[in-house]
């Protein structure tokens, strides 16, 4: 006789099969909502330091973020190290509130310190009106692997050009005085005009409270350099979410069914004041960057990068402008920053288990302000925040971890795109190569444009920028220059290495071609007739002081009479500064 259950629901004996069959369905429901809850474990086990994952308090800004404007743009770094397979993402239970706001995915970062890669977490982020987000990747190179930066591209365009090297920079601040303290300067670049590049001279521009003005710069790429035109994002304080970058080890990311959910945020009040530009990695780092060493291996603070003609830093240009009649506080944020480069206990620790050892309610913590991360949970209830939080709906979170998949499609077109180098070695004297446009592979990262978006959300009106003046050029470059490739050898200084040639590009996508010109004369240096920088201005060190206090101008400092590109631009003034060079001279505020 078989054995046999029971049924109170139907009156009739169950076969013992049966029985155990529903009881091993039920035991493997059980185990797999266990492995659910395994994996959820799994993807928060990095905020608790759990064994092989770290979660940091300083390192690199995800570039979507914040990207840094470099005057004369340089290669990414290249490492011999291959980058890791992309991490499974999932975004956190909470974001901010905003139709404008979405997420975005992260990416591997190169650690010199660690001689390995870290992750940059992703970062919920207020998308700037009318832009797309082009992700940045890492390729392959005959050196190793070699990082090309990410980009804010005009959301209308359908086409992208790769424009020949700009020439260097002449952009060396303000020489007129502005029309008022509530104005900003934008700085020069040279602009693709007329078949060959022409400066465009830098201007003054009205400052917005609550935006931020990003300045044409251009971007470099294997293929080519993509100018990228000026444009308003938001304010630090209204930018999104920035997650804690994390350091994982090999065996953690590739155990089966892993994903990482970020949830310890940086404290963005206190992010601007531990804020460092890294121009090599085209990277902002936050953090204890304050040793010696740091500067050495080129970490600049946000006023010694602006104020040496390095390039623009948009978020400390908007600090300026905000602090605008404070007279004193740049040198405080000098101080500020002399002081924690002196006094190792005033600088923000390394990792997210240090900061938990630190007792917030301490006079020097408190003072020094190094309390820079806390969990998003923590950050959605406070009531001073700026933005206001919402609950993420579980469909939703599913369906914005499969952007990950979106934004590495996007990211590897673009890496196909523009893995056609082009042999500049071998142009003949006086060659110059023609832009290329392609294409431009689409962006799962989309901003709405601005006349979509409600009144807090819309940007302002772009002040039209002065047209480029033809008449003022740059000598024509020695056949065959051709930029460095920022090499990164572990353990070491950051060294450059000269890029081996590449084939000669196909017939699939038009390539650039080679057209003959006769070099230019070096102009000479005349009046524009716009009140706009045609040329850098000489100071003297009296005047030097004073100017940024009666007017509110960038830091001016006295221009390097040694700099080629200058000299060679304006012989007229260094045929003056040479008959003496005791008493320099400077063009008193609006007159020429």
């Amino acid at each position: 006789m078989n054995a046999s259950n029971f049924s109170p629901n139907t009156g009739k004996d169950i076969p013992a099969r049966h029985t155990f069959k529903r009881w091993w369905t039920a035991v493997l429901f059980v185990l797999i909502g266990i492995s659910l809850n395994l994996a959820m474990g799994q993807a928060q086990t990095p905020d608790n330091d759990a064994p092989g994952a770290q979660v940091l308090t300083r390192g690199p800004v995800h570039e979507a973020f914040a990207g840094m404007v470099t005057f004369n743009p340089e290669p990414g770094v290249v490492v011999a190290k291959a980058p890791p397979d992309v991490i499974e993402e999932m975004p956190p239970e909470e974001r901010p509130e905003g139709d404008n706001v979405t997420w975005i995915p992260g990416y591997w970062a190169w650690d010199d310190e660690r001689s390995s890669f870290l992750w940059v977490s992703g970062t919920w982020r207020a998308l700037p009106p009318g832009r797309a987000w082009m992700a940045g990747y890492w390729g392959q190179t005959p050196q190793g692997y070699q990082w090309t930066s990410g980009y804010w591209a005009d959301a209308t365009v359908r086409e992208t050009t790769y424009l020949p090297p700009p020439p260097a920079t002449v952009e060396v601040g303000p020489n007129i005085a502005a029309p008022s303290m509530d104005y900003g300067w934008s700085p020069g670049c040279w602009m693709w005009y007329q078949g060959r590049y022409a400066w465009r001279p830098g201007y003054w521009a009205q400052g917005r409270a609550d935006w931020d003005w990003m300045p044409a710069h251009y971007v470099w790429t294997p293929r080519g350099y993509i100018f990228v035109g000026g444009y308003w994002d938001y304010p630090v304080a209204r930018r999104g979410v920035l997650f804690a970058p994390v350091y994982f080890e090999a065996g953690v990311y590739a155990r089966r069914g892993y994903f990482y959910s970020p949830t310890i945020v940086i404290d963005l009040g206190v992010f601007i004041d531990h804020l460092f530009l890294r121009p090599r990695y085209h990277h902002y780092y936050f953090g204890d960057y304050y040793a010696a060493s740091y500067h050495q291996g080129g970490f600049y603070a946000s006023f010694s990068f602006q104020s040496g003609r390095h390039g623009y830093d948009p978020i400390y240009s908007h600090q300026r402008w905000e602090h605008r009649r404070d007279r004193e506080w740049e040198h405080r944020v000098e101080r500020s920053h002399q002081y924690r480069r002196d006094h190792e206990s005033a600088r923000p620790p390394h990792t997210w288990a240090a900061q938990k050892n630190i007792d917030p309610g301490t006079a020097e913590s408190r003072q020094n302000r190094v309390m820079v991360a806390t969990p998003i949970s923590q950050l959605a209830k406070r009531k001073d925040s700026p933005m206001r939080f919402q609950p993420v709906a579980k469909d939703e979170r599913q369906k914005l971890a499969q952007r990950g998949q979106e934004v590495q499609k996007s990211r590897d077109q673009r890496r196909t795109l523009e893995a056609r180098t082009v042999d500049t070695a071998a142009r003949k004297p006086g060659a110059v190569l023609e832009p290329a446009k392609v294409p431009l592979p689409r962006s799962p990262i989309v901003a709405k444009p601005a006349s979509q978006l409600g009144r807090n959300q819309a940007p302002p009106k772009t002040q039209p920028a002065p047209k480029p003046d033809p008449k003022f050029q740059p000598q024509a470059e020695p056949a065959g220059r051709q930029p460095n490739v920022n090499r990164i050898n572990p353990q070491s200084q950051p060294r450059q290495v000269e890029p081996e040639k590449k084939p000669a590009p196909g017939r699939s996508e038009p390539a650039p071609r080679e057209r003959q010109v006769q070099p230019e004369p070096p102009p000479r240096a005349k009046e524009s007739g716009t009140k706009v920088q045609t040329e850098p201005p000489r100071s003297t060190p009296a005047l030097e002081k004073k100017a940024p206090r009666v007017s509110e101008q960038p830091a001016r400092p006295r221009p390097d009479t040694t700099d080629k590109g200058a000299t060679r631009l304006l012989r007229n003034d260094r045929q003056k500064e040479n008959k003496d060079k005791s008493a320099p001279t400077e063009h008193a505020p609006g007159r020429r």
